[in-house]
């Protein structure tokens, strides 16, 4: 009399592997569905369907992949675990135990480079470093101009007036016809009848005043800074300040009342000795 094999007895007692194939089949689930959800070699899978258990990793991964894929199709995990130990050859768990070989090698599963390193790109750090240089040089081009666009530009109105002031402050009046006046040019050569008028400007605070005598020239114009400014020419004066409560005229040393010229604080008047 024969005796049935193991996986006779297996098969009918309902083995794990007919289990295993009844319900993807249920599942309407291919063998490649299978495999790319859980990450096994589809001939793993066959093997385990028709427990074929040479073309199986060693039995502690073998095992591992029936509990899976139980889990994988909605059946009893313990159950398939028990069924595959009872199933599994005695002859290929010695054969497990002696192997010595790293049992990654067999799986057939997806595997992660354990040499891996961080690995740098030269083109990388080149534009990276590039970008760096880049910034610096904007910054400064920035801060350059914003050192510009702070330094206050000198009108030249303000260098004229200067000038003016200069030479009204240095002049020697006197008597003689020949005398040159604030501007610079001769007063009323060779008329007997010119008179000349000298005005004293004091200031408090910067304001704009623009003095025009009888001859046209400019004896002061355009914004002035606090001081004191003497001043000749021929009457009458063209008179125009900015702000009188910044500003103490006098006519041949005779204060002027700029408030009675006045209106919101901005005088325009001409002035007669």
């Amino acid at each position: 009399m024969t005796t049935p094999s193991s996986n006779t007895q297996s098969n009918a007692q309902g083995s794990f592997g007919a289990m295993l194939q009844q319900a993807r089949k249920t599942k309407q689930v291919s063998l490649d569905e299978a495999a790319a959800e859980l990450f096994i070699l589809k001939r793993h899978l066959e093997a385990l369907e028709s427990e074929n258990f040479s073309e199986l990793p060693q039995a502690a991964f073998a095992r591992g992949f029936a509990i899976n894929y139980a889990k994988y199709l909605g059946l009893d995990s313990a159950k398939i675990a028990s069924s595959f130990d009872a199933a599994y050859p005695n002859e290929l768990k010695a054969k497990s135990v002696n192997n010595t070989d790293t049992p990654l090698r067999p799986m057939g599963t997806l595997q992660r480079d354990t040499h891996s390193r961080i690995r740098f790109n030269p083109l990388l750090i080149i534009g990276v470093i590039g970008l760096i240089i880049l910034a610096i040089f904007l910054f400064r081009m920035v801060s350059n101009a914003s050192k510009e666009n702070n330094q206050e530009p000198v009108a030249a109105v303000e260098d004229v007036s200067a000038i003016e002031q200069a030479q009204g402050a240095a002049i020697n009046i006197d008597n003689d016809a020949s005398s040159v006046g604030a501007s610079g040019s001769a007063l009323n050569l060779g008329d007997a009848n010119a008179s000349t008028a000298f005005l004293n400007v004091k200031l408090s605070d910067d304001t704009v005043v623009s003095i025009t005598d009888a001859s046209g020239n400019n004896l002061i114009s355009g914004a002035q800074t606090a001081g004191d400014y003497d001043l000749s020419g021929m009457p009458p004066f063209d008179v125009q300040i900015d702000n009188i409560d910044n500003v103490s005229l006098m006519l041949n040393q005779e204060t002027v009342a700029l408030e009675t010229y006045a209106t919101d604080k901005q005088a325009t008047f001409e002035l007669t000795p």
